[in-house]
């Protein structure tokens, strides 16, 4: 056929033979390749100046300065860890990139191109100007250019919103990001990289900074950005206070000051997350799941609607023919020849197709004057002879009015769990421009099954145990999809609908219905968007052209890489082995990042919570901030740092609950209050006992390390073996670096009234921290209450909530 047609424009290359290899090497060299500059993955050195050159950084560079201006070298102890942090960040984030890398490298998407009269797979990024590419079913646009020969009908939604499929015919323009629905072209590239219209689109929303991030990220960038803000102008003030005031002289002004700044800076916690984040990516790679979007692992772990398809996700990809049954009247001969015309001529372009032509197809058929390809919104497809045409497809699409005529004829199979299509004569010649509008003579039905696949119904428990509801979404009958949702173990499969004859409110579907049949791609998108405006964070799982509208919508896409390349490069995340199994791993990554990057945040917070506190308190009382920089630095260690780091590490696949934010403050804001409290009752005993300036700031480290200990043990409930090592660890290193190090921290023995004042402080911090913990637990679940039921609380469930966050 193409062959035919190929001369019917003029070509800049032969399209038998393509390009030459040295065509191919000038216009590499010449830049004109089919890559973008902008690419996902930053350089080595792009990586090192990003963590290096921080605003933090700079900040705690200045601070250093002014300690070694003044001879206060002891007091530089901070030193060692935030170059410890930089260096680590940096890398942990140069392994992941180049995990990441070598399986982008591995599995990125492939075309067909002719090159020196051959066709070769080439990865899309290889591909240079004037290539010719053949396109089929599925494939996704790689560059922009036009049409040499054959046609196809091609979705270009994803760029411009409509998901109509529009026919392109020789000479036709394709824009990259589009993708086709049904036939096959030769195309030649004549825009490509940086030039494509897709390129340009994305560079264009990179420019209006338009990054997405997921909620955790948000709020630790919020976090830090206050803090940023708030640390100058305070800093500048105690100073202030400290030098022109309390004329306490230069060195100790700066110590004074520099000790409460410290604290307020979260040093550790962005590079916590960033590594949190790296490490579940390439624990992931590992197992076979790539990363489009680092964001993906926390969103898909906040999922509670998880939207699949039929085929590919709950069966198998590989569609098989059990059978074809006559209809009334029909002979099997009739029948068997009818079908061998059909399949005949019908390009193998979808599985469909490529079931029924592998079961029916002989060298004895007719030859059709024209085909009609399958598309998504008719959902037939034809073959033209004279005088007739021989139609396949669904049966409420092909026998419309006549529908529940026949369905006593196939209506038993469905129930079975067959995929039924009808096959029938329709007595007139269709064109792609004429629908049917005559009644169609049934011929009869062919039965195809796909097999559940073995993972799935675990998969399903699994999901079932954790909240998510499971929604089916799929184009074939509601019947059948729901016999096969039932056999894979989904609850609530009975509750079905058929989205073919529905015209009522989607929102009122999705909360009523758990399957969805007969469903259109923009079905399939309003679903999604439904689920979303009633307030479900919705992942989508799809493996075909017609998810890809869905997919961009939902919170987090999934595609099966045995899928096509369209969707795989449309989604978030890719599970490169197509096993739906491995969802449970992502769910787990990303709860294990959350609750971890959750539970050290609280104790992050607890110390910049109390060094704003009592900054305020300094200021107001115009009395000196009472700790040194480097004890700052021994309580920063080994009561936030250290565990910090190896909590992170333990598996907790707990599910997540509440907002992030609402969930820290809870967990640290009594430990802060309770730090605050104790050292200021320690400066009103000073101002009363003059107890001295090193016995307060030694007394003072010593109430606070054992208040992050309380934290610690606060957040690490219920205790298991090895969060118990990781208090004993902390624990033992206090005890060591006092014991052996306490010059260097500025640790003195102090009085007998500072060791009975410790111990009375210790008994009430207890106390204390107790009572606002179980008020901020309490707090805390209702909050969490508020957002999983939204306006539909009542005042019974607050006051339950709260009680319960008590007693928890």
């Amino acid at each position: 056929m193409f062959k035919e047609n190929k001369m019917a424009i003029k070509q800049d290359v032969d399209l038998d033979i393509g390009l030459t290899t040295p065509e191919v090497s000038k216009r590499i060299k010449q830049g004109l390749v089919n890559e973008a500059t902008d690419n996902q993955f930053k350089s080595n050195w792009q990586i090192i100046a990003e963590n290096t050159f921080t605003y933090f950084n700079l900040i705690f560079a200045i601070l250093a300065g002014l300690l070694i201006v003044v001879g206060s070298y002891r007091d530089l102890s901070f030193l060692p860890v935030i170059i410890a942090n930089t260096i680590i960040g940096i890398v942990q984030e140069i392994r992941a990139k180049h995990v990441l890398s070598k399986l982008t490298v591995m599995n990125e998407a492939e075309v067909l191109v002719i090159r020196d009269g051959k066709k070769i797979q080439q990865p899309i990024e290889k591909l240079v100007q004037d290539d010719v590419v053949i396109l089929k079913t599925g494939d996704q646009v790689p560059a922009d250019g036009r049409v040499l020969a054959g046609e196809a009908r091609v979705n270009e939604a994803l760029l411009t919103g409509e998901a109509d499929e529009i026919k392109k015919t020789i000479g036709s323009e394709l824009m990259s990001g589009s993708f086709l629905v049904s036939g096959e072209i030769y195309m030649q590239l004549e825009k490509v990289g940086n030039e494509s219209y897709i390129a340009k689109l994305m560079l264009e929303a990179k420019a209006m900074k338009s990054v997405e991030q997921s909620e955790m990220v948000r709020s630790i960038n919020k976090i830090i950005k206050w803090v940023g803000i708030i640390i100058i102008p305070l800093g500048i003030a105690l100073f202030s206070q400290s030098y022109f005031i309390n004329q306490a002289g230069l060195a100790d002004s700066i110590t004074s000051m520099e000790a409460a700044i410290i604290g307020m800076i979260p040093e550790g916690l962005y590079l916590l997350t960033t590594i949190a984040l790296a490490m579940a990516a390439t624990r992931l790679a590992r197992r076979q799941v790539m990363l489009h979007n680092m964001k993906s692992v926390e969103t898909l772990a906040r999922v509670n609607v998880l939207c699949v398809d039929k085929t590919g996700t709950i069966t198998e990809p590989v569609m098989s023919v059990q059978k074809a049954i006559t209809s009334s009247n029909v002979t099997s001969s009739d029948l068997n020849k009818y079908l061998a015309d059909f399949s005949g001529n019908m390009p193998v372009d979808n599985e469909t197709m490529k079931a029924v032509s592998e079961k029916f197809k002989t060298r004895l058929f007719q030859k059709a004057k024209q085909i009609i390809p399958f598309t998504s919104v008719n959902k037939y497809s034809a073959a033209v002879f004279e005088g007739y045409s021989l139609v396949l497809g669904a049966p409420e699409m092909v026998l419309r009015t006549e529908f529940e005529k026949y369905l006593p004829e196939f209506q038993s199979y469905v129930e079975s769990g067959y995929r039924v299509v009808v096959f029938g004569k329709y007595p007139k010649e269709l064109s792609e421009s004429t629908p049917l509008t005559e009644a169609v003579a049934v011929l009869g039905y062919i039965l195809i099954n796909n097999p559940i696949r073995k993972e799935a119904p675990a998969t399903f428990k699994y999901f079932a145990k954790q909240g998510v509801d499971i929604k089916v979404i799929s184009g074939d009958n509601p019947v059948t999809v729901s016999r096969v949702a039932k056999e894979a173990g989904i609850s609530n499969s009975e509750k079905y609908v058929d989205l073919s004859k529905f015209d009522g409110e989607y929102k009122d579907a999705v909360k009523e219905y758990t399957v969805f049949g007969r469903v259109k791609p923009d079905q399939k998108k309003k679903l999604i968007l439904a689920l979303k405006e009633v307030g479900k964070t919705v992942a989508m799982t799809g493996d075909g052209v017609n998810d890809i509208l869905a997919m961009k919508e939902a919170d987090c896409s999934i595609a099966m890489a045995s899928g096509n390349s369209a969707a795989v490069q449309a989604s978030q995340v890719v599970l490169l082995d197509s096993n739906f199994a491995k969802m449970p791993d992502v769910v787990n990554e990303g709860r294990r990042v959350v609750n971890n990057i959750e539970r050290s945040a609280s104790l992050f917070l607890v110390k910049n919570i109390f060094s704003f506190l009592m900054s305020i308190i300094s200021l107001m009382l115009t009395v000196n901030y009472p700790l040194r920089p480097s004890q700052i630095t021994l309580i920063s260690a080994f009561t936030i740092g250290l565990p910090s780091f190896l909590l992170a590490l333990e598996s907790n696949h707990n599910i997540i609950r509440g907002n992030f934010i609402a969930n820290v403050l809870s967990k640290s804001i009594p430990g802060g209050l309770t730090d605050m409290l104790a050292v200021w009752v320690l400066i009103a005993a000073n101002m009363a006992l003059d107890l001295g300036h090193r016995d307060l700031s030694t007394t003072a480290t010593m109430v606070l390390i054992a208040v992050g200990m309380m934290v610690l043990y606060h957040i690490s409930e219920p205790l298991n073996q090895f969060r118990l090592g990781v208090m004993v660890i902390s624990f033992l290193t206090i005890l060591v670096s006092i014991a052996f190090f306490h010059h260097f921290f500025a640790l003195t023995m102090i009085s007998g009234r500072s060791i009975f004042l410790l111990v009375v402080l210790f008994f009430a911090e207890v106390s204390i921290f107790r009572w606002l913990s179980a008020i901020a637990d309490g707090m805390a679940e209702v909050g969490a209450t508020l957002v999983q039921n939204g306006r539909d609380t009542t005042f019974a469930q607050v006051k339950a909530a709260y009680k319960r966050g008590k007693n928890e």
